[in-house]
């Protein structure tokens, strides 16, 4: 990898340290950093005018097959441009090779071209989170082995395969199984906030797929409403499998009185066949230690009480 291409297509950056930090920290893996400028760009939160940043996602279509392109950060602002994206001429380019990387406000983008096209595209690190030395997770925190191996990986082999060591507390009787379909997902809220648009992917697209989910800055309850909005259309349901990742940065109150994010994951457990597993401890969301995960790849995992294994080639 001797480039990456960077757009910032949601929110403006937190600081001017963190997006700096990232470009630096790169370059010091001698990665020539493309498109900086884009960090500079600020329209009240926003990373840009709605122009900027649309012109910015549809110039993908016109870059070189061969630079992976990674977003600065999430935020919110992705959704106001999915009229507007040229998706067939994205997802044109991505059949050429390009490779599309990011998380959080990322997955609007990543549903809505999976919807539209079928496009494959990364879900992982980001410029400020993950990249930054001293930049969102906090004052000198370096970039994760764990997450720049993977992302690496990702990009030059397209391959995912890993296992993860973690006790399956909602897998019933520890029973042990394997599931194979098309992998999709991302961030709870924006996934949620999709239903009934026609950015989410269809029933029939994801009918026996594998959906991975994660979320910051949401207390339990919230995330078990958003759970129950996609169990309510059908979609939980619709799954081989459900694996959770981080939920994170939330705090617990007196008045939940042993209410967890566990007893969240539980109340949707008990509501859906047994024949469909919730896995958890996936290593992706708003935390440093992450997977690359290829959004809307075909993956197969396997299963038990101590873990699973997930593999994917695209």
């Amino acid at each position: 990898m001797k480039q990456i291409h960077l757009i910032a297509p949601s929110g403006a950056s937190l600081d001017t340290r963190s997006p700096l930090a990232g470009i630096e920290w790169l370059q010091k893996q001698g990665i020539e950093v493309l498109n900086a400028a884009c960090v500079d760009r600020v329209e009240q939160r926003f990373a840009g005018t709605d122009a900027e940043r649309l012109a910015e996602i549809n110039q993908l279509a016109n870059l070189s097959p061969e630079i992976p392109v990674v977003a600065m950060r999430g935020g919110y602002g992705l959704h106001r441009l999915l009229p507007d994206i040229q998706w067939d001429a994205i997802a044109k380019a991505i059949k050429s090779g390009l490779q599309i990387c990011g998380h959080s406000d990322f997955t609007v983008f990543q549903l809505g071209l999976l919807a539209k096209t079928g496009a494959v595209t990364l879900a992982g690190p980001m410029l400020n989170f993950d990249f930054a030395c001293q930049g969102e997770q906090g004052e000198g925190v370096a970039p994760n082995t764990f997450m720049w191996t993977h992302f690496q990986k990702a990009i030059h082999e397209r391959k995912l395969d890993y296992t993860i060591k973690a006790n399956q507390a909602f897998l019933k009787n520890s029973a042990a199984g394997q599931a194979s379909g098309m992998l999709w997902g991302g961030n709870l809220t924006v996934l949620a906030g999709l239903v009934g648009t026609p950015y989410l992917p269809s029933k029939e697209q994801t009918q026996g797929g594998i959906l991975f989910l994660e979320d910051v800055n949401e207390h339990p309850y919230r995330i078990e409403r958003m759970l129950m909005q996609l169990l309510d259309a059908g979609i939980l349901a619709n799954q081989s499998a459900i694996l959770l990742g981080g939920f994170s940065a939330y705090r617990l109150y007196d008045n939940d009185r042993g209410y967890t994010l566990d007893s969240a994951i539980e109340a949707i457990r008990k509501r859906l066949p047994d024949s469909i597993p919730i896995l958890t401890g996936l290593p992706f969301g708003h935390q440093a230690e992450k997977l690359t995960l290829p959004v809307g790849a075909q993956a197969h995992i396997q299963y038990d009480g101590s873990g699973f294994t997930i593999q994917s080639h695209w």
